[in-house]
């Protein structure tokens, strides 16, 4: 079954002179700007409800409500903030985007700030996006030269700086919250809500905070319009999507599909398969910290609601495939890791929790599980989920609830065999696990 469409966001990744501004101008570049500055504030708003555009950042919220939220009459600054720390194991479609073309997403940032009255915008780069943070100043500098930022932007009266924001490294601060507190120049730590960032955000100011994927679409539907936008994709997840596929597959990469394109798409006629003669296993529909869906999985459409009647998450669209040969404990302990690794220690379920769980894996896949071990795990993945201030431990949670869903049997075997079923040599020590 193969999609034919016409490309939206990479249609121009075969221009490389696309990254400069004279060559995204030549190409209709900031031509949705200029008309955004010609409408009204709530015409745009409307434009981009009506779109159906939903945030790409992995919650699914609608943009345009999104932006609806912000009031006017605080007496306050109103501000965007970019979040582009990208840092969900396997995605990395944002970083494409922006390094093939950094001015549509200036672009849209833009019409995102005039939309909500916006004169200064952030964006808040990932700390080990160097090459890209290089290629946004580059882009900064020629859009502020072009002036389709500083004062007058595109000829109008309004006025918009952005301002480009290095992170220090931290996968929490891609939280929206955390992030805002990462730009204040304070521990990037979850916040509690309410109040909720549109209404007190950033310098305890109204704040918009979109992901750069989405922002990136906003351009071509105020030129292109609602409907063009909801002509691909399906009624509740319109428009596409650039899904980055990694793993056990024989082409990974970022490919943009339609929303609502079967996986198997994806997996098959894109990404060519999974290699040597090896067969689907399992694969994350959105990120690491989405469920595990497995191969009786792979004709799920990939849009929100379709996802989640699987029981997962299409989260980023980071999607990792894993054979007939990978070991789910062992994916497991490892995502695990990641996740305790990287939670702030704010609250004790995500601090606690993470920590015992990468404990308790190591234990199963080195040899050493105990009888007691995969009811445990279980009693741990319903006690971290939902009981932290963000979703840092849910992601811990899924991955454990999930993995023990669909592969109960493979922990068990763990238990009886006292080794990894899927591995011929001696478990190490268990120092290793303890170390």
């Amino acid at each position: 079954m193969s999609v034919n469409f016409e490309p939206r966001l990479t249609r121009n990744w075969d221009a490389p002179e696309a990254v400069g501004l004279a060559g995204y101008v030549e190409r209709g570049g900031y031509e949705g700007l200029r008309m955004a500055l010609e409408m009204s504030d709530a015409e745009l708003i409307q434009l981009v409800k009506d779109s159906g555009l939903r945030g790409r950042g992995g919650a699914g919220f609608p943009t345009g409500m999104k932006w609806s939220f912000v009031p006017r009459d605080t007496g306050k600054p109103t501000y965007v903030a970019v979040n582009f720390d990208e840092s969900e194991p396997g995605t990395c479609n944002n970083r494409e985007l922006v390094e093939r073309e950094p001015h549509r997403l200036l672009e849209g940032t833009a019409i995102a700030a005039t939309a909500i009255g916006c004169t200064t915008a952030f964006i808040y780069i990932r700390g080990e996006y160097l090459w890209q943070s290089i290629v946004l100043e580059r882009a900064i500098r020629e859009a502020y030269d072009g002036g389709y930022l500083g004062r007058g932007i595109a000829g109008s009266g309004r006025d918009l700086d952005i301002v480009l924001h290095r992170g220090a490294g931290a996968y929490i601060c891609g939280e929206e919250t955390a992030l805002l507190n990462s730009l204040e120049g304070l521990r990037g730590q979850p916040r509690l809500r309410p109040p909720f960032p549109a209404v007190e955000g950033l310098y305890a100011s109204p704040t918009v905070i979109n992901n750069v994927e989405t922002l990136m679409n906003v351009p071509d539907i105020v030129v292109r319009g609602a409907a063009w936008f909801r002509s691909l994709g399906t009624e509740k997840s319109p428009g596409t999507k650039v899904f980055t596929i990694s793993g056990k597959v024989e082409r990974p990469g970022n490919y943009e599909l339609p929303m609502g394109a079967p996986f198997r798409v994806l997996l098959e006629e894109l990404g060519g398969g999974v290699p040597d003669g090896r067969s689907l296993k399992a694969y994350t529909p959105g990120g690491s910290s989405t469920p595990l869906l497995t191969a009786d999985h792979i004709d799920v459409h990939l849009d929100y609601e379709s996802v989640a009647e699987a029981g997962s998450l299409l989260g980023t669209g980071a999607i990792m495939v894993l054979d007939d040969s990978d070991c789910v404990v062992e994916a497991a302990e490892r995502m695990v890791r990641f996740y305790a690794h990287e939670s702030c220690g704010k609250c004790t379920p995500c601090r606690e929790g993470s920590w015992w769980a990468t404990r308790i894996l190591g234990r199963l896949e080195h040899g050493y599980g105990r009888g007691d071990d995969v009811p445990l795990m279980h009693d741990m993945g319903t006690n971290i989920m939902f009981r932290a201030f963000c979703a840092l431990a849910d992601g811990t949670a899924a991955v454990i609830n999930s993995s023990l869903q669909h592969f109960v049997d493979e922990y068990e075997e763990h238990v009886r065999l006292g080794r990894c079923p899927l591995k011929e040599t001696a478990p190490g020590p268990y120092e290793e696990v303890a170390s």
